[in-house]
């Protein structure tokens, strides 16, 4: 998962690959290409090897790479670049041949948990009588191939505790996907330097319209507010729901209060989160949630989902509110209550953005990484990077 793929474990995996090229190391990336030819590019300092896929129908932007042929192409890369440490973001398709490979290798392999089986089963179809079937299944999956790393993290504690809860036996280390903390701090604070008295407040939404993030949910508390302010909803994203959710804001009576950009580029994507008031994630299967981590730099109070990580990002009342998944009154009543006063808004927004810088820089992050391939490539020079996460937490 690389760009132009549009999700949080392409988004981290950029990120990480182009801040470990800024520290000074060669980085190399193996990804799907996004047609039947392979071909190797510099981007951003980095190396990117893209190896022929196919497309399906299972999703416009789901590509998929043969077994054999994933196998076959990550084995000749790895021997042609000769890497001192593997890192892996994904167990499909070419992932799993980068895994096969760099264990036939002896490389040093360290593996992250974006996944979870909710994610998917918008793009399958899969009935709800059979999806807890099907979830343990993909996890035994998983499983089974991240337990060939020498180290796996996840991106917080409870996406931790998610891997142990289906099975992972090995240890595992919680270390956050970062963000550039600077870079939506000082966007906003322009951007809003030259629009001091909006017109309106803004509730923000970003990412993919598809169902387990349950958008639906949000555009019928928007339809439910109380608030004297005039409230508008910007949906930033696309997907298998988006046709339907426009339907349903029409439904809804809130077509005129209610925008759906589709994608958007960095620009108006920084612009988007600086207008925001309230950023709301409604969905259910957040290992982390890149987007309000976003939003928070940003200053933006946010109203989440009490589901999966996503309770890591707020204290209630400090910077936003947590509301019980599906409750659409709970979601309005929180909405309204930082809406309708604009001291709320911006305190709220301020302590989001001390929450991001305290816990989950970029720069912090780079460095946590940085000591995991120091350890595995030399463990006797570098001290274990989850003993020393454990004697932290005690």
């Amino acid at each position: 998962m690389y760009p132009p793929d549009v999700n949080g474990a392409a988004t981290f995996g950029h990120r990480l690959a182009t801040g470990l090229a800024a520290r000074g190391h060669e980085v190399h990336v193996i990804c799907h290409a996004t047609d039947r030819q392979s071909h190797t590019t510099v981007e951003d300092g980095v190396t990117v090897h893209r190896v022929a896929s196919y497309g399906t129908p299972v999703h416009p932007t789901t590509r998929v790479c043969p077994p054999w042929r994933a196998s076959a192409a990550a084995k000749r890369l790895l021997r042609e670049i000769r890497p001192d440490v593997v890192h892996v973001q994904s167990h499909f398709f070419i992932g799993r041949g980068v895994i096969n490979a760099a264990r036939a290798l002896g490389i040093p392999l360290v593996a992250t948990n974006h996944f979870m089986p909710e994610n998917i089963f918008g793009y399958l179809r899969v009935p709800r009588g059979l999806q807890s079937l099907v979830s343990r299944v993909l996890w035994r999956n998983l499983i089974k191939h991240y337990s060939k790393a020498a180290m796996v993290t996840a991106p917080t504690p409870r996406a931790v505790r998610l891997l142990h809860e289906n099975g992972f036996e090995k240890r595992a280390l919680p270390v956050s996907c970062g963000i550039d903390v600077n870079r939506y701090r000082s966007a906003a604070a322009e951007y809003r330097e030259q629009h001091p008295c909006p017109e309106h407040r803004s509730v923000l939404f970003v990412g993919r319209l598809d169902e387990e993030k349950h958008v639906e949910d949000l555009l019928r508390a928007v339809s439910l507010l109380h608030t004297e302010e005039p409230v508008c909803l910007e949906v930033i994203g696309d997907g298998s729901r988006r046709e339907a959710l426009e339907e349903l804001a029409g439904e809804l009576g809130i077509t005129d209060r209610v925008r759906f950009a589709g994608f958007v580029d960095e620009q108006e994507l920084l612009a988007a989160y600086a207008r925001a008031d309230v950023f709301c994630m409604p969905s259910i299967a957040e290992l982390q949630s890149l987007a309000t981590m976003e939003a928070m730099s940003a200053r933006t109070a946010v109203v989440l989902a009490n589901a999966m990580a996503l309770p890591h990002l707020v204290r209630p009342g400090r910077n936003g509110w947590l509301y019980p998944p599906g409750d659409v009154h709970a979601l309005a009543k929180a909405i309204d209550e930082i809406v309708a006063d604009r001291s709320v808004i911006d305190s709220m927004g301020a302590f989001s953005e001390h929450i991001i810088s305290e816990a989950h820089d970029i720069d912090a992050v780079l460095a946590r990484f940085e000591s995991v391939y120091r350890h595995l490539i030399d463990p006797g020079r570098e001290e274990d990077p989850v003993r020393i996460h454990t004697e932290m937490a005690s």
